[in-house]
């Protein structure tokens, strides 16, 4: 069954990669047309992505990666740049 939620209860969750990995908390929601087009999440310190991500201090994650919003936020791993993507870009 699908649940409605209001954005208002999703502000403040933990956002989880598919892989189980910490990646933040949800600050804030993108919308475009009164649909949320993303997500602004704010990178944990404490998160194992913060390597691959250097001194960003969040990342805006297209909806279209929500794989679940329940009592914490999942996002596809393929949302978060990778270290191999990074090296191909400075090349």
């Amino acid at each position: 069954m699908l649940k409605i939620r209001k954005i208002k209860e999703i502000m403040g969750l933990k956002v989880f990669t598919d892989n189980g990995d910490y990646f933040g908390e949800v600050e804030e929601a993108n919308l475009v047309d009164n649909k949320i087009d993303g997500w602004r999440v704010k990178i944990a310190r404490d998160s194992n992505l913060t390597g691959f991500l250097g001194g960003a201090k969040g990342l805006i994650i297209p909806h279209q990666f929500v794989k679940a919003i329940g009592d914490v936020m999942v996002v596809s791993r393929s949302a978060v740049p990778n270290k191999e993507e990074e090296s191909e870009e400075t090349i």
